[in-house]
C-alpha cells in the first residue's frame, strides 16, 4: 500500500527535460510565492577596494573612476592586477550565523549567496576550478556555511550565478594603457600563468554579454552544475537570461529535478533565453507596472552592488515602499545587504534592517503569503515597468493592496495622510457591487476605526498614527471578489498653473506615455530612462495670463538628439547638446509660444526616432517674454 502510494507521487512529480515544452509545466513552489522577501549577500573579492560594483572590469578600463582608484591605492594593473585583491579578501569579521539571525529578524524569508560573480572566483569548495575561496582569499566555503547558516535558520537557500557573462565581460584585463607612462605595458590578464582566471581572449566577434564559444559553455556547465549536485540550492538565480541554449536547459531541468521545491529565477534583458511560464522572471532595480499572472521577483540593493564608501544607503521607508509595491502585483523583493569587506556590515545597515523588522512584525501579516487583489492599488504614483526603475516618491495617497482568502483584503497606505478622512475608492458601492464591509482594523493598534461605505468609497476615519513609514488596515468584508475596482472612475489630469512671470512645469504633474519615469539621482529629480523614440510626457497647462512664453529646460545626454515641443496648435524643435554625463546638465531653449488664458497641453517627445538619443530632463519652465 505504501510502495502503491509512492509510485502514484511519484508519477505526479513533474519530471523534466531540457526543452521548453517541458520547461512551461513549471510552478513556482508554495515556499517562494508566500516567502515575499528574501536577502542577498552580494559579496566577494571586489568588496576589497570599496569601490562599487564591477571593479574587476574597470579597473582595466584605463581613464575610469575604478582604474584611478586602482592606480592611486594598490598600483598599475599590469604590476598589481586583481589577483592581488583576492588574496587581499579575507572576510575575517565573518559571521554567518550572526548574520542569518539578523536577517531572520529583519523578516527575511530565504536567503540567497553569491555563487560566483563576473570574476570568475567561485565562492565555493569547486571541483572544476582551482580559483575558488577555499584555496585562495578567506579559505573558506563560503556558500557552504551561509547554507548551513541558513538551513539551522529555517530558511530557504538560493544561489547567484554570474559566470555565463565573465568569459566576455572581463576581455578589458588583456589591454594595455594607451597614455601615459605606463602606454604599452600590458596588463596582468596577459599572464599566460594566470589564463584559468583572467580566461583567455574571447574570439574576433565574441563581444556579447554571453559568448558563444563552445568551450566556455562546457565551462559554465561542469561548474554550475557542480554547484548544484554539492549544494542543492532551493533557488537559483542567472544574471541574465536562461544561457547557452540546450546547455542551459539542461541545467534547469537538473535543478527542478531535485527532490526539493526550487526555483530559477532569470532575466528577460540582453543575452541568453527567456520563456515565461519556464522560470520566475526577475527584474534587476525595477518593477511592474500592473498585476502579473506569474510570481515574479525584483533584485536591488540597499546601495551599490558591492561595498561602495561614496555611496550612502538607502533610507528604510524606500524598501518598504519598494516591498509593499512589488507584493501588491505578485512580486517578491530580494534584497542586497552590503557587507564590508572583512564580512561585517556598517550601523547604518543593522539599524535599516531593524526598522524594516519591526515594521514587518506590526505589517507582516499583510505581505507573508498573501496574494494580489483585482488591483494592485490608487493613488498618483505612477510604476514604470522594467529593468533599472526603482525611483519613486511615494505618499500618503498610494495605497497598495493584498489579499488572504476570499474576505480578509488588508490596504497599505504608503504615508500617512494629513485629513482626518482616508477614501478607498476601490471599494466603492457603484451600481452592481454587492460587497459588504465587516470591519477595519488597523494593524499595530487597539483603537477601534469608525468607518463609511458609499458609493464613492470606504471611508476609513484616522486613528492616531505611531509613525510616516506605511500604514495597513485590514478590512474584513463578504468576499473581496464581491467588488469592482475597476469601476472607479479615472481621475482628471492635473495642472500646472502657469504665471504671467515664470512657471516650473512640475515632473509629478506630467502625464508620462511609454517607460519615461520620474527618478531621483544624486543631481535631483529629472525624467529618466527616456531612451524609447516612442515615449512623451504632457503637461495639461492653465494659463491665468494671456502673452508670449518661452520654454527652457535642462538635458543631459551623451550624444546630441532633439525634442519636439508642441504646445497648443504649435510644434516647434528643441535642440540638445551633447554632455559629460547623465548628472551633467545644460540649458536649452524650445522657442517661443502664444498662449491664450485656458487650458492648453505642451507635450515634449523625440523629434525623429532615427536620431534620438537617451536623454534625462530637469528643470522645465514656461517664461513670459516681451
Amino acid at each position: 500500500m505504501i510502495a502503491a502510494l509512492s509510485l502514484a507521487l511519484m508519477m505526479q512529480t513533474p519530471q523534466f527535460d531540457p526543452t521548453w515544452n517541458s520547461l512551461k509545466q513549471y510552478k513556482a513552489p508554495a515556499w517562494f510565492r508566500d516567502a515575499k522577501f528574501g536577502i542577498w549577500a552580494h559579496w566577494g573579492p571586489q568588496s576589497v577596494p570599496m569601490a562599487g560594483d564591477w571593479y574587476a572590469r574597470n579597473m582595466y578600463l584605463e581613464g575610469t573612476d575604478q582604474y584611478k582608484h586602482h592606480l592611486a591605492n594598490y598600483g598599475h594593473p599590469s604590476q598589481h592586477g586583481y589577483v592581488e585583491l583576492i588574496d587581499r579578501w579575507t572576510a575575517e569579521k565573518w559571521d554567518p550565523e550572526a548574520l542569518m539571525k539578523l536577517y531572520k529578524k529583519a523578516g527575511a524569508r530565504y536567503f540567497v549567496s553569491m555563487g560566483v560573480h563576473h570574476d570568475n572566483f567561485d565562492l565555493w569548495n569547486s571541483t572544476h576550478h582551482t580559483w575558488n575561496a577555499t584555496k585562495r582569499g578567506p579559505k573558506r566555503d563560503i556558500v557552504g556555511e551561509w547554507q548551513r547558516a541558513a538551513k539551522r535558520n529555517g530558511l530557504p537557500f538560493g544561489v547567484s550565478e554570474h559566470l555565463a557573462a565573465s568569459y566576455t565581460w572581463w576581455r578589458g584585463n588583456k589591454g594595455a594603457d594607451k597614455t601615459g607612462p605606463f602606454a604599452g605595458v600590458p596588463y596582468d590578464g596577459n599572464n599566460p600563468a594566470l589564463t584559468s582566471l583572467y580566461h583567455a581572449s574571447p574570439k574576433p566577434g565574441d563581444d556579447a554579454w554571453y559568448t558563444n564559444d563552445p568551450e566556455w559553455h562546457r565551462d559554465w556547465e561542469k561548474r554550475i552544475g557542480d554547484l548544484l549536485t554539492q549544494y542543492k540550492p532551493d533557488l537559483l538565480y542567472s544574471d541574465g537570461g536562461l544561457p547557452f541554449g540546450e546547455t542551459g536547459r539542461k541545467m534547469i531541468a537538473q535543478l527542478y529535478n531535485q527532490p526539493n521545491p526550487t526555483v530559477y529565477a532569470a532575466k528577460d534583458m540582453g543575452s541568453g533565453e527567456f520563456v515565461l511560464g519556464s522560470c520566475v522572471l526577475d527584474r534587476e532595480r525595477g518593477g511592474m507596472s500592473d498585476i502579473q499572472d506569474l510570481p515574479w521577483q525584483t533584485d536591488t540593493s540597499i546601495g551599490d552592488w558591492f561595498y561602495n564608501s561614496k555611496w550612502g544607503y538607502r533610507r528604510p521607508e524606500w524598501v518598504i515602499h519598494t516591498l509593499v509595491d512589488v507584493v501588491s502585483k505578485n512580486g517578491n523583493l530580494l534584497l542586497n545587504v552590503l557587507q564590508r569587506p572583512d564580512g561585517s556590515l556598517d550601523p547604518e545597515a543593522y539599524t535599516l534592517l531593524e526598522v524594516i523588522g519591526n515594521w514587518l512584525k506590526v505589517n507582516g501579516e499583510a505581505i507573508y503569503g498573501s496574494r494580489p487583489w483585482k488591483t494592485f492599488g490608487e493613488g498618483p504614483t505612477k510604476v514604470a515597468g522594467g529593468h533599472f526603475k526603482e525611483d519613486y516618491s511615494f505618499g500618503a495617497r498610494d495605497v497598495r493592496y493584498t489579499t488572504k482568502g476570499k474576505t480578509t483584503l488588508y490596504a497599505t497606505l504608503l504615508g500617512w495622510p494629513t485629513d482626518s478622512t482616508v477614501r478607498l475608492q476601490s471599494l466603492g458601492r457603484f451600481p452592481g457591487v454587492t460587497g459588504t464591509i465587516r470591519s477595519v482594523r488597523l494593524l499595530g493598534s487597539r483603537e477601534k476605526i469608525a468607518f463609511s461605505h458609499t458609493a464613492d468609497g470606504l471611508d476609513i476615519r484616522l486613528p492616531k498614527a505611531s509613525g510616516e513609514i506605511a500604514h495597513t488596515f485590514k478590512i474584513e468584508c463578504s468576499d473581496v471578489n464581491d467588488f469592482r475596482p475597476d469601476l472607479v472612475p479615472s481621475p482628471p489630469a492635473p495642472t500646472v498653473e502657469v504665471a504671467s512671470t515664470s512657471s516650473e512645469l512640475a515632473l509629478d504633474l506630467a502625464e508620462l506615455k511609454g517607460k519615461v519615469q520620474v527618478e531621483s539621482r544624486q543631481s535631483g529629480r529629472n525624467f529618466g530612462m527616456w531612451d524609447d523614440p516612442s515615449d512623451s510626457v504632457t503637461w495639461t497647462l492653465n494659463v491665468k495670463a494671456a502673452g508670449r512664453y518661452r520654454l527652457t529646460l535642462e538635458a543631459a545626454t551623451f550624444s546630441r538628439t532633439t525634442l519636439s515641443v508642441t504646445c497648443g496648435d504649435k510644434t516647434l524643435p528643441l535642440e540638445i547638446g551633447e554632455t559629460s554625463g547623465w548628472d551633467d546638465y545644460r540649458q536649452a531653449t524650445g522657442g517661443d509660444f502664444d498662449l491664450p488664458v485656458g487650458a492648453v497641453k505642451l507635450t515634449l517627445r523625440p523629434s525623429n526616432p532615427a536620431t534620438w538619443r537617451a536623454v534625462n530632463v530637469r528643470n522645465v519652465r514656461l517664461t513670459s517674454t516681451p
